[in-house]
């Protein structure tokens, strides 16, 4: 395995070098019930560059940590003063439909200028988080993304701290500005928007001082357009207690973690580096590996380190019926580069690829591009529905149902951990079954956000 370095920007290169914030200007916070969308600038690379323009909320990149209690309320009205139509969506909240965020299905966008209330309870304690769903594979690589910390009635484990760290990527010019194509063909119908700096809450080298044997809550969240996260802890040994916000049943030894767009893992940590030593969350890349996250040791905590942690209380998720009585549905995902797609319905007709990709579309699910007019899934509440998903595409796809948490069935019939987003590699089948609880209409999409803009999407309703 190659050495663990620290990469510097340009060139193409990935970069964590230098400890960066947002300049004192205009975008500072406002009233705490106000989440402002608008322009702003960050020094988002090294000190040696010009700060980037970026779009933020409320006065930072990424947006204000909000933290509430389970079963608290959030409210929070939005404010648009960006030049395009926006909404927020709350990702993996299991809340009232009209407060989903997405345009033409739950809400209308907001106009720039224009406001909107969100007002919605927190039924589930864990790590969550918001971002936009109107043209969001541009709006999300210029910025604009915060977390959501719902934290448990109990008061959570026993921590010497508890950090949100959002990871993403940007892709820069030269200049150091974010750089145009958000429609770009190529991107689109292959992996996605890749960026070429990657940041841990907006800073190109996040870094903390902790002790030995002191432990911490990491709360990891993928907010990259597209980008793949395979994460090690270095220095640090623990357990990983939930996935996308959801407790696991126990804590799992830590080992290699992937963390695809839109997924989340809590993990509890303790420091095992010595004094003068840094501990590092690496993330790994065909080429090696290079740390994105430090964790410098001044001093010891405590003499040995803590016992085990117990397991996080559960969250009221209903248990799935019986498979067998399901109501079933088929999804195939078509399309991309190198794939056998030849073609796909949209807007009513027959198109080639060719058509395709001149609307802007190189994906299809069950031979729809785009929006089908009628829904994947009707379902009545309380019904246990089962979805068989393939990949018959030549990428990886990260699928997310809205409202819901659902697990992945084993070909042996046994039920994974609670999740809002899969990660589907190329061509693999999955199963996946939730209980439909939650009423309303909820979109199933690629959380890769060119995948999801050029035809990957389509919805599912609960009566």
């Amino acid at each position: 395995m190659k050495s663990i370095t620290r990469r510097t920007f340009g060139g193409g290169m990935f970069g964590v070098l230098v400890a960066t914030g947002l300049r004192p200007t205009s975008l500072q916070a406002q009233t705490p019930q106000d989440l402002i969308a608008r322009e702003g600038v960050l020094q988002l690379a090294p000190a040696n560059y010009p700060e980037t323009q970026v779009w933020g909320y409320s006065g930072a990149v990424p947006g204000p940590t909000i933290r509430l209690p389970q079963g608290g309320r959030m409210t929070r009205r939005f404010v648009n003063e960006l030049p395009q139509p926006g909404t927020i969506h709350w990702h993996g909240i299991r809340i009232d439909n009209a407060m989903d965020g997405v345009p033409g299905l739950t809400q209308d966008v907001v106009e720039p200028g224009e406001t909107f209330l969100y007002d919605f309870v927190l039924p589930d304690a864990g790590t969550y988080w918001y971002h936009p769903h109107n043209r969001s594979y541009e709006q999300m690589a210029r910025g604009l993304s915060g977390a959501l910390i719902v934290e448990e009635a109990d008061g959570g484990p026993e921590v010497d701290s508890d950090e949100v760290l959002l990871l993403d990527d940007w892709r820069l010019t030269e200049d150091a500005q974010i750089a145009g194509g958000f429609g770009n063909m190529h991107d689109w119908a292959h992996a996605g928007r890749i960026g070429n700096w990657i940041t841990v809450n907006g800073t190109g080298d996040w870094r903390t001082t902790v002790q030995r044997h002191s432990r911490h809550r990491l709360r990891l969240v993928n907010t990259a357009n597209a980008r793949i996260f395979s994460l090690e802890a270095q220095g640090l040994e623990g357990w990983l207690i939930a996935l996308d916000g959801m407790p696991l049943d126990a804590p799992q030894s830590l080992g290699r973690l992937t963390l695809a767009p839109a997924q989340r893992a809590d993990i509890i940590v303790d420091v095992t580096a010595s004094v003068g030593e840094e501990a590092l969350l690496v993330n790994f890349e065909r080429d090696g590996g290079y740390a994105i996250a430090s964790f410098d040791v001044t001093a010891v905590a405590r003499s040995e380190r803590l016992d085990a942690p117990s397991p996080l209380p559960p969250n009221p998720v209903p248990q799935l019926g019986p498979l067998q009585t399901a109501r079933t549905a088929k999804l195939l995902m078509e399309g991309g580069a190198m794939g056998r797609m030849d073609g796909a319905m949209m807007g009513g007709q027959m198109m080639g690829m060719r058509e395709m990709a001149g609307a802007g579309k190189v994906w299809a699910f069950n031979g729809m591009a785009d929006m089908p007019d009628a829904p994947l899934v009707a379902a009545n509440r309380g019904e246990t529905v089962r979805i068989d998903i393939t990949n018959d595409t030549a990428w990886p796809h990260a699928m997310h149902l809205h409202g819901h948490h659902f697990r992945q069935i084993a070909d042996d019939g046994t039920a994974g951990a609670l999740r809002d987003t899969l990660l589907m590699d190329r061509g693999e089948t999955a199963q996946i079954a939730f209980v439909a609880d939650n009423p309303g209409d909820w979109l199933l999409h690629c959380h890769m956000l060119e995948h999801s803009a050029g035809g990957m999407m389509t919805w599912l309703r609960v009566v």
